[in-house]
């Protein structure tokens, strides 16, 4: 305990104080073990016994807790999972981040050829932000790849994002004849059956999406993040010496409909419209 060394004349006049009327505040020094030295406020209040020790922070505490609660705070930690696709990616991602932290995964198979799938350390995740890096390349993959994808969030993790940087099925989001299949909707639907994590929803993190509508192919169980890579591109283009020389050709109205806003420093056409610009340049 500190030792009060307070400035009192006598006992005589610290019973006066005690006794008088009105309350009455002065100073003393609190001297630690340390021999650090704090500011103490020594209340006595008229009619109460009981003396009351207040300590006033010190200009230097006030600014070194004002200094810490400003601080950044640090980026959350990600565990990161790959498939065999995406590893190089992967490795890449980390490197750029101190806030990625890779994590493998032994992709087997049995003599069947059916999946025969690991996860190290799984109880090193629990309460981890997780993540996997997926790539649906094709309907071989997409299975084995599923199956991790509906484990890992049901190994007690705090949040859980699937990255498709291609979803593979977008072109084919609607119907023109009837018995045609929209495989758009079967894939959503898949990924929509994903579980839940401690955090909530499971993340659908993907790029250029065929259309925007097919943001309403997923289930209330799923958030589908649609990012885009074009100002990557745009912002690429602009860099370039001849830059005001370089249009961009659409393959269609749909991908001109699509994308040409993002586009729009940059004359634009479609494909089927250059070419009858050629057919009639060439015999005319």
């Amino acid at each position: 305990m500190a030792a009060i060394s307070a400035q009192l004349a006598s006992f005589k006049s610290f019973s006066s104080l005690l006794n008088d009327k009105k309350c009455s505040r002065f100073w003393c020094q609190i001297k630690s073990f340390e021999n650090q030295h704090s500011n103490w406020s020594v209340e006595f209040l008229s009619g109460k016994e009981s003396v009351h020790l207040i300590r006033n922070s010190s200009p230097s505490i006030s600014m070194a807790a004002s200094v810490a609660g400003s601080a950044v705070k640090p980026a959350k930690k990600v565990c990161l999972f790959y498939c065999s696709e995406t590893e190089v990616l992967a490795k890449r991602i980390a490197a750029d981040s101190d806030a990625i932290e890779l994590r493998s995964i032994n992709w087997r198979t049995f003599e069947d050829g059916f999946p025969n799938l690991f996860i190290p350390n799984a109880h090193g995740i629990r309460g981890q932000n997780v993540a996997f890096l997926a790539s649906f390349s094709s309907p071989a993959v997409i299975f084995e790849q599923l199956s991790v994808i509906y484990a890992l969030p049901k190994l007690f993790v705090s949040s859980f994002t699937l990255v498709l940087p291609f979803f593979p099925t977008g072109t084919s989001e609607r119907m023109e004849d009837e018995g045609d299949v929209a495989t758009a909707f079967t894939l959503a639907r898949i990924l929509s059956h994903i579980p839940t994590s401690r955090g909530g929803p499971t993340s659908l993190v993907t790029f250029d999406i065929h259309a925007l509508q097919e943001r309403f192919y997923f289930g209330d169980t799923i958030l589908p993040c649609f990012e885009s890579g074009i100002p990557l591109l745009k912002n690429r283009l602009q860099k370039l010496p001849d830059s005001d020389k370089i249009s961009i050709a659409f393959p269609d109205d749909g991908a001109w409909k699509r994308f040409h806003k993002q586009l729009q420093h940059f004359p634009t056409f479609t494909k089927i419209k250059w070419m009858d610009i050629i057919w009639k340049f060439s015999f005319s």
